[in-house]
Order: structure tokens, then C-alpha cells, then sequence
């Protein structure tokens, strides 16, 4: 009866049938590879994980942890759908299959098997994986990270030395110390407006609430765990203007001591023509200031699902490269949209059901989306400011507007873009205009 039971919920070729029958899976021969595929990037010492999961008595430990926090989907990190939008590169996701065999693997008691049966113990680049940057820029001096505390954002701004501009086909991150670096956003400064608030903060860097305490000059790249850095597209590029100053904003998380860091950011600069710039696009809220720069986001006290939406009109025949969402503690969930010219129906950029602060990035595209001038990119996204949130941190709830500070709140969508009909050959490209960004 007990076998049978087992075959109409699983299906004969289950894992767990596999168990009752005295082939159970095992740590080398089933469990290793899947950890090696999706969670040795983070746990593994010196990586942002909290515990690493490199041997077979590492993971045993952590048999039902494992197996609750995947079928939960809590783990690995990947707030993205993988059903609507994308697909993206680098999803931490696993299989269905994937999760049913750790959770069988530990309702089995975690049977280690035969080591001979263990793939090659998997490599982790030391260097940079993409060869040796042109050009690598740290801080002169590292930052001291409380053992405690709230989580803090810091930009750090560091002279490109740049005497001519450079167009970048490539950037990556060194993290300098992932026990305490969460994610990272990279931008660039070019009229000095960032150096004036680093002299004004005593310590290295300045500290912000969110975004670079600034408007940009232009943007790079950003960096979370488990993001790869991939070149653009040959003829793809950004342009970094001579004498530029390199924005590194940081996301530190305490680790529960005193940790210090001094990330790197590395560029690699073109070497074929360029002819085409990473444009950015801008969805968000309407707002009906003078300047248009305040959208009018108002969440009432004690709201579970306050709706907030927005939309951007495609000025020119486009592709989309990559994408990042934004919201502060009280998201909820997040989707992005795009409806064609003569289509009724929108295609899914990217859906998140369950927002989470913590695990923010940049999502690349596998393939570039087409956008044709005309198309309309809608995001629609919800905010529960109520007691039952447990991320809120207003007890009780209190009114919220947009804004800087964590506690306010944002609701965004940071598009990256290539124009379909922009020829540069490798020239500097035309200076962006907030228009170019935001629509009419």
C-alpha cells in the first residue's frame, strides 16, 4: 500500500519511489552537481553565503534546510518569474525535478554514496574572468563596515584618469569583501557634483539612502551574487568621457562583525568600431510638478495592496537589452510589460509576485527584445504598507511618499536599450537629454 501510495503522488520514476526501493539519491552521484550548478557561487568561503556547501558534511548539516528552502523558492535568490518575462541570463533557479530530489535526498537521511560517483570539484575564477581589464579603478582607501546595524548604501568616487573618452564593451565587479557586499550599482560622474559630496562626508565614499545622491552623467553596470559579467554585442558599447569620475554605489549588509572592504570595478574598453550606445529608458509614476521630477506616489496608512502604475511611449525603433526594477521595503510585487504597435495583447518583460529589498539587480536579456517605436511599456506593481508586513519599517504604518530614504518609497523601471537606427562609428555618442530618458 506504501508503494503505491508513493507511485500515484510522485509517479514510478520518482526519487523518493527510488528511495523506498533502496536507490535513494545520494550526495555525490545527485545532490553535488545541483549544488555546484546554484549555490557554490555564494557558499563558498569568502563569498557572501553564510555557511559554505563545498563537502559532503556541509551540506548533510543542512539536508532539511535545503530541502525547505527550495521548495519554498526562497533559495536560490531569483525574484524573477521564469514562467512570463526574460529569459534572462544567470537565472538562479531551480528545476521542479531539482527541488523534488534535495527534498528526497533528505527525507532519505542524506546518504553520501560513492565518492567516486562526484563530478570535479567545480572552479572559481580567481582573476577576472573576462581576461585583463584595460582599466581597473578601486578606492584608495577601504571602508570599515559596522558589525551591526541597518543596512547601508555608500558611493564611492573614484577618478577614471581618462584623457580621451573610451568606449567600454565590458564591465565587472571585484567585490572586496562578499561577507559584507550585497549588490552593487556603477555610474559615472563628469561634472565633479559627486567629488563635492564625497569631500563633504568624513568618511571614504559618501552615504545615500538610494541611487547616487545625484542624477548621473551616465551609467555602467551593476553587480549581485551569482551575476556573471558578459560583454555587450559586438557594435554595442557605453561611452565613458574623458575625465569621468566612476560612481561605485555599494549595498552593505553587516555580517555580525566588523568587516572591511575595497571593491573594484574593471572596464574593458572596445576593440572594435562602436556604433551603437546602451541608451537608458525610464518608467515611472506620473507626476505632475513643474519639473516633473517628483512622481506624485502618495501610500495611505495601513493599505495591503496600494496600486501604483506607469508607462513610457518607445520614441524610435529599439531593442532591449537588460532591465532593473526598483522599490524600497514595502514592494509587493512588480511587473513590466510592452504592447507593439497593432498588437492587443502585451508580451511580459519581467513579473516579480514576491518584491523583495534585498535582492535587487540588473537582469539581462538572453536574446534582445524588440520595442518598435510606438510600443507602450507599462509597470504596474503593488505596496502593502500594513502591520501585517514584516518588512515595513513604520509601526504602526504611517503615510508614505516618494523619496530617498528607505523609509519613503520609489517605484521603477531602468530600461537598457540600443537604438535600431543609430550608426556612431565609433564617434562620441550625442549627449542624452532628460527627454531622451523620461518621454514627453
Amino acid at each position: 500500500m506504501r508503494a503505491l501510495a508513493l507511485i500515484l503522488a510522485f509517479g514510478s520514476a520518482s526519487p523518493l519511489l527510488a528511495a523506498t526501493t533502496g536507490d535513494a539519491p545520494t550526495y555525490h552521484r545527485d545532490v553535488l552537481p545541483v549544488l555546484q550548478r546554484n549555490c557554490q557561487e555564494c557558499h563558498r568561503s569568502g563569498a557572501v553565503g553564510p555557511f559554505e556547501l563545498l563537502t559532503y558534511d556541509q551540506a548533510r548539516k543542512r539536508a532539511a534546510d535545503l530541502a525547505t528552502v527550495t521548495d519554498h523558492k526562497t533559495m536560490p535568490p531569483w525574484p524573477a518569474s521564469t514562467s512570463e518575462g526574460g529569459p534572462f541570463r544567470d537565472a538562479r533557479k531551480l528545476s521542479d525535478a531539482e527541488i523534488q530530489l534535495l527534498g528526497n535526498w533528505a527525507a532519505a537521511g542524506a546518504p553520501e554514496g560513492n565518492p567516486a560517483d562526484a563530478p570535479a570539484p567545480r572552479e572559481f575564477a580567481a582573476d577576472w574572468p573576462l581576461g585583463t581589464p584595460d582599466l581597473v579603478l578601486t578606492p584608495s582607501e577601504a571602508y570599515e563596515v559596522d558589525a551591526s546595524g541597518r543596512d547601508e548604501f555608500r558611493v564611492f568616487v573614484i577618478p577614471s584618469g581618462l584623457t580621451e573618452g573610451k568606449w567600454i564593451r565590458a564591465v565587472d565587479f571585484r567585490p572586496g569583501n562578499t561577507r559584507a557586499v550585497h549588490h552593487i550599482l556603477s555610474a559615472f560622474d563628469t561634472a565633479g557634483r559627486a567629488q563635492k559630496l564625497d569631500a563633504a562626508d568624513p568618511k571614504p565614499g559618501y552615504k545615500v539612502n538610494n541611487g547616487f545622491g545625484l542624477l548621473p552623467s551616465g551609467g555602467l553596470e551593476g553587480w549581485a551574487p551569482g551575476k556573471a559579467a558578459h560583454a555587450y554585442q559586438p557594435g554595442v558599447g557605453r561611452y565613458l568621457p574623458a575625465g569621468a569620475d566612476v560612481l561605485i554605489q555599494i549595498h552593505y549588509h553587516p555580517s555580525g562583525k566588523a568587516e572591511t572592504d575595497q571593491t573594484s570595478v574593471a572596464l574593458y574598453f572596445a576593440t572594435e568600431p562602436v556604433d551603437k550606445l546602451v541608451r537608458p529608458f525610464l518608467v515611472r509614476p506620473p507626476s505632475t510638478g513643474p519639473l516633473r521630477l517628483r512622481p506624485d506616489l502618495v501610500i495611505p496608512a495601513g493599505e495591503s495592496n496600494h496600486e501604483v502604475a506607469g508607462t513610457f511611449k518607445v520614441p524610435y525603433d529599439a531593442h532591449l537589452i537588460a532591465l532593473l526594477p526598483h522599490m524600497h521595503w514595502l514592494g509587493k510585487d512588480f511587473l513590466l510589460t510592452a504592447t507593439r504597435p497593432g498588437e492587443q495583447e502585451p508580451i511580459s518583460l519581467i513579473r516579480i509576485d514576491r518584491w523583495n529589498f534585498n535582492w535587487q539587480g540588473v537582469y539581462d536579456f538572453l536574446e534582445p527584445v524588440a520595442l518598435p517605436a510606438g510600443t507602450v511599456i507599462q509597470m504596474l506593481a503593488h505596496f502593502d504598507n500594513s502591520d501585517d508586513n514584516s518588512s515595513n519599517p513604520s509601526h504602526p504604518p504611517r503615510i508614505v511618499r516618494w523619496g530617498e530614504q528607505t523609509t519613503d518609497e520609489m517605484c521603477l523601471g531602468f530600461l537598457q536599450v540600443t537604438r535600431d537606427d543609430e550608426h556612431l562609428g565609433n564617434q562620441p555618442p550625442p549627449r542624452l537629454r532628460l527627454k531622451d530618458v523620461m518621454g514627453d
